[in-house]
């Protein structure tokens, strides 16, 4: 209790008024939260009260906490840190991307409480390194993010080591078929309690969605930084690789601005989040890798850069912001490809999410965006067309001007090149049954009266060009 009055807790949350009696009576359980409610005490808090009795052995842990990431796992550990450091309770935290050598000498010393993440867990224990006979509770956090990652089988093959003598906690912001099948058969009569519909967002959380064109997102964002007071933000983006050039478009623009995936090494990672919660650095660029796990309190403000392509992402992503009770606004830039996700988000919430309208020079409703590209496509196309005119006119001046001063091999003032006769024939100031050129009037006169008579006489288009140059200007009339 002296370490919750520290924190400045007076109230459990709802999620914590229901999860914690039912922990405490050793009684299986299904949690549904949204993000942001305090699921992470709900199950830390009566953990430490019911390992407050016992000793762990060495690489024998009484109690395991799953979670999805890193990121994650790192939270869980932080919590039990701070909620038990009156309690002298061990902890371990198996991830990768950290030494396992480390990770390994706590494990030797003994750990009440493993916090680990499917994948190094599994790599430790098939390794025998780790022994999980001695496991009396079973925490899940974040199922449905399980789901999404991967690691169903994994969870299986670990329930299956594990004795089926225990206790098994599941939290999930949602609740698809999957996990409710994986519930019902590793979970014991389990007691289900939901403290908000699926996928609900915050009411403290304001909403608004921006069109523009996908090439103006960057100096949208700007115009909204402008307008709103921003204190820090996360910035998600679908992409890693638009992580990291929107964090150096932000940088350039002068703005504190880092990125963060699951790319970038785990002690950058650590650094980066540390700065975020220092705020030496005030936009967070990440992609979904940081949706979760990551409880940095008074986030003001949360950009989708893209809307998620899974509708359940959009609420775990808001829900960055507007926690404890504290106001959040989440804005959402929209360009055409963006239509369909978002459709799926409002369907999803059961509401249209109310539109920001920027000046006419920003995009707004994607009208204007679409309005003015289709403006200057119509320019160009115009512009284009009157050149064509215009270089087409000049063609046939210059093959007139050409026919006129060159001679031909055969002598005379005729056709220099096929191009030019060609040009000449088919200007728009000329005859089309005669070539103009005097010393070849009797010959250009058989050779058109020839093509006359004859519908399938060779002739080279002007578009034709594979046609040999000069082909068909002499044809032999043994071809007719």
């Amino acid at each position: 209790m002296k370490a919750i009055k520290e924190c400045g807790y007076e109230k459990p949350t709802p999620i914590q008024e229901q999860a914690i009696p039912i922990v405490l009576m050793m009684r299986d359980l299904i949690g549904v939260a949204q993000t942001g409610t305090g699921k992470t005490a709900s199950f830390t808090l009566p953990m430490i009260e019911v390992l407050s009795t016992g000793k762990a052995k060495a690489r024998m842990p009484r109690s395991l906490v799953l979670a999805p990431t890193r990121e994650l796992a790192a939270q869980v550990a932080e919590n039990f840190d701070l909620y038990g450091k009156y309690t002298g309770l061990t902890k371990a935290l198996l991830v990768g991307g950290s030494s396992m050598n480390e990770q390994l000498k706590v494990l030797d010393r003994g750990a009440d409480v493993l916090i680990a993440t499917p994948g190094r867990l599994l790599d430790l224990f098939e390794r025998g390194k780790i022994l999980l006979n001695d496991i009396k509770i079973v925490v899940i956090d974040e199922a449905d993010r399980m789901l999404d990652m991967g690691f169903i089988p994994d969870i299986e093959k670990i329930f299956s080591i594990i004795s089926p003598s225990r206790q098994t906690l599941l939290f999930s912001a949602t609740m698809p078929d999957e996990i409710k099948l994986l519930s019902e058969k590793f979970l014991q009569n389990p007691k289900q309690i939901s403290v908000a519909p699926p996928a609900s967002p915050a009411m403290t959380v304001e909403q608004f969605v921006c069109h523009c064109h996908f090439k103006e997102k960057d100096k949208t964002l700007l115009k909204i930084f402008e307008k709103e007071d921003i204190k820090n933000a996360f910035i998600f983006c679908n992409r890693k690789r638009d992580v990291d050039k929107l964090a150096v478009f932000l940088k350039r623009a002068g703005y504190r601005a880092k990125p963060l995936h699951g790319d970038m090494h785990q002690s950058v990672r650590y650094e980066t989040l540390d700065e975020f919660r220092e705020d030496k650095i005030e936009f967070l660029v990440c992609s979904d890798v940081a949706a979760r796990g990551i409880d940095i309190a008074a986030v003001s403000h949360v950009f989708n850069y893209d809307i998620p392509f899974n509708a359940d992402d959009y609420v775990h992503r808001i829900g960055r912001t507007g926690r404890a009770g504290m106001k959040g606004r989440a804005f959402a830039l929209i360009s055409r490809d963006d239509e369909k996700p978002l459709a799926a988000v409002e369907k999803l919430l059961g509401q249209k999410i109310e539109e920001l309208v920027l000046n006419k020079e920003s995009v707004s409703k994607g009208g204007s965006a679409k309005s003015s590209d289709a403006k200057s496509t119509e320019e160009k196309n115009e512009d284009s067309k009157g050149q064509g005119k215009d270089d087409k006119n000049r063609g046939n001046k210059n093959a007139r001007k050409n026919t006129r001063s060159k001679p031909d091999n055969r002598g005379g003032t005729g056709q220099s090149s096929y191009k030019q006769s060609s040009s000449h024939r088919h200007g728009p100031d000329c005859d089309h049954d005669s070539h103009g050129g005097k010393p070849q009037e009797s010959k250009t006169k058989s050779r058109n009266h020839g093509a006359q008579n004859n519908k399938n006489s060779r002739h080279r288009d002007d578009n034709d060009e594979n046609t040999p140059k000069g082909f068909g200007d002499d044809v032999p009339s043994f071809f007719g």
